[in-house]
């Protein structure tokens, strides 16, 4: 299987996170650490994006998701009159 390098963009639309959130998960030792490509250019590989985005998935569900969402629902049901 051939690696791919994906830019900073890219890797802030496949996880939602933003420019400083990712560079504070790299620091903090919960994301991937970037790939040196240039001078001033990094880029992250993407297999090891694709596995972090499915270990919060896999996070997410195990955190029992389906009890969150009927809360959710239970507070956004408008008030009787």
């Amino acid at each position: 299987m051939t690696e791919r390098l994906i830019r900073r963009p890219e890797v802030e639309s496949r996880t939602g996170l933003t420019c400083s959130r990712i560079y504070q998960a790299v620091k903090d030792g919960s994301f991937p650490k970037p790939v040196p490509i240039g001078k001033h250019a990094v880029a992250w590989i993407e297999s090891e994006v694709q596995t972090w985005v499915e270990k919060r998935i896999e996070a997410r569900e195990c955190m029992g998701a389906k009890p969150l969402r009927r809360e959710f629902k239970k507070k956004q049901q408008p008030a009787a009159a």
